[in-house]
């Protein structure tokens, strides 16, 4: 892998419960617990896993807009965590984050010369005959017209919407652009589109990618290496190859034999994994799947796995790697 350009340890995120007249915290909800992983320059790195199982929440921590309960984010060698609001602000010019759903994401009073322009504005980038410059420029690097940066953004198609997103996080032209389920709101044709996109900006601008999804189609066609996660946790990462082509974590493998083939000929046996994804409030003692996993094991109930690399390149936390596992429960 290339030299790291954002590395994270041990990040967590959890919300406290409170009840009582009081208020007293009588729990948490632990969105993202304990994750550590790397992304290198000029990477594309994924986030997979089921609706709620914190990946966007992840995103978010990362950049600050929600403030992490612990864990470090190191980002060109600086740990952002020790910032100050003031200085957590610079450094977003080097960090911008693309959001899933490009309506709500976008001042519907401004045009959209205005919202490209509010980025530069907020960090005193240029005068005003500068800014206008770079807006026009970044909407010919979108593929919309300059006519188009009087319109507003209700007049445009969901797909434009998050031309304009994207477009809005190269403004301030950062090295690390967080992408939080971008295409998820969109029709299939349109959701190539900003795939390649997105593709073409990162080989024209040097750009390192955090890529945000459900969908693991999308991912193995943009991503270089997936991290898959399950409540707050990653479970698996690995380079795309290895990880399409030999998941290890059940919890991979179900999620890979759920996507549609496209060739008839191909069959694939589907994992079908039973029960109810549990509650974040209360995640189970030992491995977070034990209670779903077809392979669970005694161990798994108690002790929590370790990532750990189990080929080159590749790690995951099961027991299953154990060097001495335990006998499978009935």
């Amino acid at each position: 892998m290339s030299e790291s350009l954002l590395e994270v340890k041990g990040l967590q995120k959890y919300y406290p419960i409170n009840k009582g007249m009081l208020g007293r915290v009588r729990g948490s909800v632990k969105a993202v617990d304990d994750l550590s992983f790397s992304v290198g320059r000029g990477e594309t790195f994924g986030l997979v896993g089921e609706s709620g199982c914190g990946k966007s929440t992840a995103g978010r921590a990362l950049l600050r807009l929600t403030e992490p309960t612990a864990g470090e984010i190191w980002f060109e060698g600086q740990d952002i965590m020790k910032l100050s609001a003031e200085g957590m602000r610079k450094q977003r010019r080097e960090m911008q984050m693309v959001f899933q759903d490009p309506f709500s994401s976008l001042d519907p009073r401004y045009t959209v010369r205005r919202i490209l322009e509010e980025p530069m504005i907020v960090h005193g980038i240029g005068d005003a005959r500068q800014r206008r410059s770079e807006a026009e420029r970044l909407a010919d690097v979108i593929g919309l017209s300059r006519a188009h940066l009087q319109r507003y953004p209700h007049q445009f198609s969901g797909g434009q919407r998050q031309r304009i997103g994207i477009a809005r996080a190269l403004a301030l032209q950062p090295k690390l652009i967080i992408a939080d389920e971008p295409v998820s709101a969109l029709d299939v044709s349109i959701q190539s589109q900003v795939i390649n996109l997105m593709q073409d900006l990162q080989k024209e601008f040097g750009l390192t990618y955090i890529f945000i999804a459900h969908d693991l189609s999308v991912v193995k066609h943009i991503c270089d290496r997936v991290a898959v996660m399950y409540l707050g946790r990653i479970v698996e990462t690995a380079a795309k190859s290895g990880l399409y082509s030999g998941p290890q974590h059940p919890y991979t493998q179900a999620l890979l034999s759920a996507v549609p083939e496209p060739d008839p000929d191909i069959r694939k046996e589907r994992v079908i994994l039973q029960g109810e994804v549990p509650s974040p409030a209360d995640v189970p003692a030992g491995c977070a799947f034990n209670t779903r996993c077809p392979r669970v094991m005694e161990r798994c109930r108690s002790v929590r796995p370790l990532l750990q690399e189990t080929e080159a390149g590749h790690w995951t936390a099961c027991h299953l790697y154990d060097e001495a596992p335990q006998p499978q429960l009935p």
